[in-house]
């Protein structure tokens, strides 16, 4: 069975909305650009949420200059848009879920494959959070307060979380990952 990982941008106080220029993908940082390009290396589907996507593609596959290989990489990777209102997606390698989500992702984890991630959309990840799909939470902890904005974890879940890794980077963020516990489904 594949690994789901969700993997988000935090702030100190727990924020993943950014709000100013905190989180702007850049080499500037040559191990934190090593450790995301391993961690794209591993995957090969990547889930995104309907604002999340429509953010992603109107902005990464227009970039003519990157040196992240970020626009290589999600022009790439098979894209999966949950969404009951996107009547079709142009961008390369995407499929439109707009069926039952947990079931959907739950065969997408059963097919042969790398890992599945899913970055930014939050309202996404609310939802998938309590259903016990989730394997992992990847977190890139930036050294930013920002006071205010959507949180990863809504007010109503809890979960005890097993530490797998953590790592600091030059640029002083801070990589921690957590394995979820296994939740059965119906």
């Amino acid at each position: 069975m594949r690994t789901l990982i969700v993997t988000e941008n935090v702030t100190l106080d727990g924020f993943i909305s950014p709000i100013g220029d905190w989180f702007a993908p850049s080499g500037d940082d040559e191990e934190l650009l090593a450790t995301t390009t391993a961690h794209g290396e591993a995957a090969d589907a990547l889930v995104l949420g309907r604002t999340t996507y429509d953010e992603f593609a109107s902005y990464w596959p227009h970039q003519v200059d990157d040196e992240t290989g970020i626009t290589e990489y999600l022009d790439q990777v098979d894209k999966y848009v949950v969404s009951t209102t996107l009547d079709r997606a142009d961008w390369v390698n995407t499929t439109i879920v707009d069926g039952p989500v947990v079931a959907e992702l739950g065969a997408l984890k059963e097919r042969s494959g790398k890992d599945i991630v899913i970055t930014g959309s939050v309202t996404l990840v609310h939802s998938l959070l309590p259903t016990g799909l989730v394997d992992v939470v990847r977190l890139f902890v930036f050294p930013v307060v920002q006071g205010h904005g959507r949180r990863l974890f809504p007010d109503d879940v809890a979960l005890d979380a097993e530490l797998m890794e953590t790592k600091s980077f030059e640029s002083g963020v801070v990589l921690l990952s957590y394995r979820l516990p296994r939740v059965e489904r119906d």
